[in-house]
């Protein structure tokens, strides 16, 4: 992939004609964000330019690609066993099984003391590698607390 095509795609998908590994679950933050500038401007009217930069002042998103990485790889029946260990009903759990209904979530700074609260009570029924997911997931969760701005999506890929 040459440089053009690194931002023109982001990371977590895949160009057509390229193979996704299947049977994973890939969890990526929020790295970076821009606005394509060039082309805004060859496609936009000055108005329009406008409203994409007051939008960003005032903190939307419109116009804004989000840059993710992959932070977190788990294979899907890893997930799904390390999921199992949340308390049934709760709703860390509820939270990390929508991967599973959806294929996608998000986790943001709304979620975070749920999840690492959950994952920390539960680190006695894991095994040494869910507790180095929960660790690493715990991590990315300190993160967002840090910047708010920041937020995971978790992605399952089965197709």
């Amino acid at each position: 992939m040459n440089s053009a095509n690194d931002q023109r795609y982001a990371r977590h998908q895949t160009p057509a004609g390229v193979q996704t590994e299947k049977d994973k679950v890939i969890f990526y933050s929020l790295s970076s964000k821009f606005v394509d500038e060039k082309s805004a401007q060859k496609r936009s009217s000055q108005k329009v330019q406008e409203v994409i930069y007051y939008s960003l002042a005032i903190g939307h998103h419109l116009g804004v690609i989000d840059c993710l990485k992959s932070r977190l790889e788990c294979p899907l029946n890893g997930y799904r066993q390390w999921i199992d260990c949340l308390p049934q009903n709760s709703e860390a759990r509820r939270k990390l099984s929508g991967v599973q209904r959806f294929g996608e979530i998000n986790i943001d700074s709304t979620h975070t003391h749920c999840l690492a609260l959950a994952l920390r009570d539960a680190r006695e029924k894991m095994n040494t590698q869910q507790q180095g997911w929960s660790d690493a997931l715990i991590a990315l969760l300190e993160q967002i607390e840090n910047d708010p701005a920041m937020y995971l999506m978790v992605r399952r890929y089965d197709a």
